[in-house]
């Protein structure tokens, strides 16, 4: 099966079995539509993609660690818009959650999908428990203190900041927890691959910095400026757009490098050129590569 589809057919799961019978309506609704229609799904694209290169010999448990960084990542995505923090009122091209349901409805769905993510990784890891310990390990570090999303977003609460090391931990330590877990999902090297996910979660927190003020909010889905509005640390005021840019480029060639060899080092080094045009395309680099 196609990893799209096995992302799919998975969150599907494991929201039904979350909001089941007696879980009350509105908050079933409030999170199915933080998770559907999905973004990229580029985290659980790329821990399926490490999985596949180290045997992929329990794709039940690489399903479950890819759908659980998935899911909380949506998670963060709910929090990240709530008037406390940017305030968004769009996410993914439609109203953000609490825009749709309510900053209440919107903190419980959140913390309710964190819980979900630890369930499914859970419940498949009951049958590889060697394995299930070191998932655990890595995708909790991944979302806590600290140096996960959560210590990420309080350096936007701090006077003084290291920009390189807000973004590895904001963005930057789900896409290592992707990597990293996808290996140990399948009994691999873990070690071997967390540069891949260190690398490109970078590159794509400094995309999405440059997009913020060079992008167009409907294609992007979500409000743009909002870095400066809100006086967040950004590698593309830090460094203007021509240098942001030239930094983004090498740390996707950083990423293309950190790939070990594998039989899916090709396909793997073709996803992340890909993602890179995704996340900038050639209208957008262009003219900054030019200004450089």
């Amino acid at each position: 099966m196609a990893a799209n589809a096995r992302i799919e057919n998975a969150l599907e799961a494991a929201l039904a079995q979350a909001g089941g019978s007696g879980c009350p309506p509105q908050l079933t609704a409030a999170v199915r539509h933080a998770v559907f229609p999905g973004g990229a799904r580029i985290r659980p694209q790329l821990c399926l993609a490490v999985a596949r290169a180290c045997g992929d010999d329990r794709p039940e448990l690489s399903d479950a660690a890819a759908i659980s960084i998935e899911l909380l990542h949506c998670a963060s995505l709910v929090h990240d818009d709530l008037p406390c923090f940017d305030d968004a009122p769009v996410r993914r091209g439609q109203p953000s959650v609490h825009s749709a349901f309510g900053e209440r409805l919107a903190v419980l769905a959140g913390d309710g999908l964190i819980v979900v993510a630890f369930q499914v990784l859970a419940r498949a890891g009951a049958q590889a428990p060697d394995r299930l310990v070191p998932l655990l390990t890595t995708i909790a570090g991944s979302v806590g203190l600290p140096g996960g999303i959560v210590a990420g977003q309080a350096w936007e609460c701090e006077s003084r900041v290291s920009i390189s090391q807000y973004h590895r931990e904001k963005t930057g330590s789900l896409f290592a927890a992707a990597t990293v877990a996808g290996a140990q999902a399948a009994g691999g090297d873990a070690e071997a691959w967390r540069g891949l996910g260190e690398w490109l979660g970078e590159a794509y927190q400094a995309a999405d910095d440059i997009r913020d003020v060079v992008a167009d909010a409907q294609q992007l889905g979500k409000p743009i400026g909002r870095d400066a509005a809100l006086g967040r640390p950004s590698v593309a005021r830090e460094r203007g757009l021509p240098s942001a840019m030239r930094h983004f480029d090498a740390l996707v060639r950083n990423a293309v490098e950190a790939v070990p060899e594998c039989r899916g080092a090709p396909m793997l080094r073709a996803l992340v050129r890909s993602e890179s045009e995704r996340l900038v395309p050639s209208h957008l680099a262009a003219p900054l590569r030019a200004a450089a």
